[in-house]
C-alpha cells in the first residue's frame, strides 16, 4: 500500500471516534497494551509529559513541546485530532512524522491489527509510541484525546502530569457533571509523579487532591505559584520561580491566560525533574509556539479587512471565552460561521450570540456532523438570522460577499469544520 491507501485503510477498517462517534469509545485499555507489548513496550522506552482536560490541553502540549524544544531537547509530541493532516499527530521538534513510516508501520503490523483489531485512535497511539521509541526522543508531550483514565495513552508512567481546566464536554462518555468527569481526568495521576493542575476549580479541585494523596504523588496548584496579567494582544506579565517578564504569547486567544499558569508551573518544575529549563526557553517557547510546533486553529487570524478569525473551541466555556474576546474588537456586521458534531446540546451555544449576530450554518464532512437540517429547526425557534452552507468554504465566500471590510467573521463551532478550511 502507498500512504493514501494506508491511510485509508486506517480511517475505513479501524472504529473511529472523531467520524462516528460512541461505537468507536471503549472503557478499556486491554488493546493499547496488547499492542504495546507486541511492539516490545515502546511507552517505557522515553521519558514522557501527559496532559489531560476539557479546554487548553491541546495548546498546552504544543507550548511545554515548544519550551522543551527551545531547551535544545529532542521533544516528541502526540496530539489528536488533526486538522489537516494526519501526521500532524505525530512530530518531533515539530516536525510530522514521515509518511513512509506510516506506511511501513502498518505494513509491517497488518496481522496484528487485524488479530486485535484497535480502533483508530488506539492504533495511532502504539504508533507514536514506536516512532519516539525508535527516534530516541528525550522527552515526549502526549495529549490525552478524551478523559483519561481510559483513555489508550494513559499506559505510560509519565514525569510529570498536567491537568487543564475541566468543563462538560463528552458527558455521555465521561459523566453528568464536573465531578464525574474529574475523576475521569484525574486518571492520569499516577503514584509518586507529581501532577500540576492548571486552573483551581471549586468542583474538580477535591477529586485531583484526593486522587493525588491516593497516589502518593506531589499536587501543584498552578496559580498558587505563577501570577498572570494581560496586558492585551497575547502579552502577559509573568512573575513566578524563574520569571518576571512580559512575554508575548504566540497564541493570541484571551482564553490562554487560564492556560499558561500551568504551562508554566509545568516548565519550572522539569527543572527539578532532571531537566534543565530556563527563563529564556520559557519565554522563548511560548513566543515562537506556532512557529516551532506548527499548531493551528487557536484564534487564528485569517484576514484583516474584514477580520476573520477561527477557534477550535466548541463547549460552551470554550464559546464564552471566544464570544467575550470578539467582543473586545471594533467592527459593524458579526458574521458567525458555525458547524457542530451530533452528540452537542447547541441551544446555550447559540443563546450566547447578540441578537443581531447573522449566522451561516455549515456542516463538517463527517459521519458525527450535526445536520444542517437539525440546526434549522433550532435557529427558526430562536428567530435567529441565518443562511445555509453546507461546505465551510462556500460559507466563507458567502460571508465575504455580505461583510464589508469593517465586519467581523468568525469561524468555529468544531474542530471538524475548522479543518476543512482550505486556507488554514
Amino acid at each position: 500500500m502507498n500512504y493514501q491507501e494506508t491511510l485509508a485503510y486506517l480511517f475505513e477498517r479501524l472504529p473511529m471516534f472523531q467520524r462516528i462517534g460512541k461505537s468507536a469509545f471503549k472503557k478499556d485499555l486491554s488493546n493499547t497494551l496488547k499492542l504495546c507489548e507486541a511492539l516490545g513496550n515502546p511507552q517505557n522506552k522515553f521519558t514522557s509529559i501527559h496532559i489531560a482536560g476539557t479546554n487548553g490541553k491541546g495548546s498546552t502540549a504544543h507550548s511545554l513541546a515548544s519550551i522543551m524544544q527551545e531547551s535544545s531537547y529532542k521533544t516528541g509530541l502526540y496530539t489528536s485530532p488533526h486538522l489537516k493532516s494526519f501526521t500532524e499527530r505525530i512530530k518531533i521538534n515539530g516536525k510530522d512524522a514521515a509518511e513512509d513510516y506510516i506506511v511501513d508501520f502498518v505494513h509491517l503490523h497488518k496481522d496484528l491489527i487485524e488479530n486485535i483489531r484497535p480502533s483508530f485512535f488506539e492504533i495511532t497511539v502504539a504508533m507514536a509510541f514506536d516512532y519516539f521509541a525508535k527516534e530516541k526522543v528525550d522527552i515526549a508531550v502526549l495529549e490525552v484525546g478524551m478523559g483519561g483514565r481510559f483513555d489508550s495513552t494513559n499506559v505510560i508512567d509519565p514525569i510529570l502530569s498536567v491537568i487543564t481546566s475541566i468543563d462538560l464536554d463528552h458527558m455521555e462518555f465521561l459523566g453528568p457533571d464536573i465531578s464525574s468527569i474529574a475523576f475521569e481526568k484525574a486518571g492520569i495521576i499516577k503514584n509518586e509523579r507529581p501532577v500540576v493542575i492548571s486552573e483551581w476549580q471549586e468542583e474538580s479541585a477535591p477529586i485531583f487532591i484526593e486522587k493525588a494523596k491516593q497516589c502518593q504523588a506531589e499536587i501543584y496548584f498552578a496559580e498558587d505559584d505563577v501570577e498572570i496579567e494581560s496586558k492585551g494582544d497575547g502579552k502577559y506579565l509573568v512573575k513566578s520561580e524563574y520569571l518576571n517578564d512580559i512575554i508575548d504569547f504566540e497564541l493570541k486567544g484571551d482564553y490562554q491566560i487560564h492556560n499558561l499558569p500551568g504551562i508554566i508551573k509545568s516548565a519550572e518544575l522539569l527543572n527539578y525533574l532532571g531537566y534543565e529549563i530556563k527563563a529564556k526557553s520559557i519565554c522563548g517557547g511560548l513566543e515562537k509556539v506556532i512557529r516551532n510546533t506548527g499548531i493551528k486553529g487557536r484564534w487564528q487570524i485569517l484576514s484583516k479587512e474584514p477580520w476573520i478569525i477561527c477557534d477550535t473551541g466548541h463547549n460552551e466555556e470554550g464559546m464564552r471565552y471566544i464570544l467575550n474576546q470578539i467582543h473586545n474588537y471594533k467592527f459593524n456586521k458579526l458574521i458567525a460561521i458555525l458547524g457542530f458534531v451530533n452528540d452537542k446540546d447547541i441551544h446555550k451555544i447559540l443563546d450566547f450570540w447578540p441578537k443581531d449576530t447573522l449566522f451561516i450554518f455549515c456542516q463538517a464532512n463527517i459521519p458525527r456532523a450535526m445536520n444542517t437540517d437539525e440546526i434549522i429547526k433550532i435557529a427558526e425557534d430562536k428567530n435567529l438570522r441565518f443562511s445555509i452552507k453546507k461546505d465551510v468554504n462556500n460559507a466563507i465566500e458567502l460571508a465575504q460577499q455580505k461583510a464589508s471590510k469593517n465586519d467581523f467573521i468568525f469561524i468555529g463551532g468544531s474542530t471538524f469544520v475548522i479543518a476543512e478550511i482550505k486556507d488554514l
